[in-house]
């Protein structure tokens, strides 16, 4: 009898490893630990939320070719990436893209800034046309070599992609910069104490 309990405990304890291991869960948002991207398989590298004031605005995971705990690991990370953002809050397009761009331009230097004029001023024109985003809604930049930035909002494409893989780490510098958009947020996706 004991040799059978130890057999369902042990199996019982592997169903649950089992399920942590295919999502984490932040602010009731289940966020998957991995993702395909170009064909390649990333893991989840850090997952937060991200506050403003007292409100919940999204979600957001990110996914490389492997876990990184620092800024330069991320920035420097080859290959497929991804950014993805769980909606929390009803979000007008401005309100989103304003937000992205104010993230983007805190964290660049002029040099950089003139660089990316152009995506800049066309994520600008694009987040004025949009909808309002939804709770519920996903936001994705995924970095795809060879194809670039490829922005999605619920799994349609909203933008040709931008070949410049160094505008998609100004994208993570949103996040990840000496500026980030929250520092709690930058601490929770190194896995850092808040």
């Amino acid at each position: 009898m004991k040799l059978f309990n130890k057999s369902v405990l042990a199996a019982a304890v592997l169903g649950i490893a089992m399920t942590l291991a295919q999502a984490a869960e932040v602010a009731g948002v289940k966020v998957e630990e991995s993702a395909k991207v170009g064909g390649k398989d990333l893991v989840l590298s850090g997952a937060g939320l991200r506050t403003k004031t007292i409100f919940k605005i999204y979600v957001l995971g990110i996914y490389l070719t492997k876990k990184e705990t620092t800024q330069a690991g991320v920035l420097a990370a080859q290959g497929p990436k991804r950014a993805k953002i769980h909606v929390l809050r009803t979000l007008t397009g401005e309100e989103f893209g304003g937000a992205f761009l104010a993230g983007i331009n805190k964290n660049l230097d002029k040099e950089e800034k003139s660089k990316f004029v152009n995506q800049l001023l066309k994520f600008g024109e694009l987040f004025e046309t949009l909808p309002p985003l939804q709770p519920g809604d996903t936001v994705m930049a995924d970095w795809v070599p060879a194809q670039g930035t490829i922005i999605t909002i619920n799994g349609k494409q909203i933008i040709d992609p931008l070949p410049d893989p160094a505008f998609f780490n100004a994208i993570l510098r949103i996040w990840y910069g000496d500026k980030p958009a929250e520092v709690a947020l930058k601490h929770a996706l190194l896995g850092e104490p808040g």
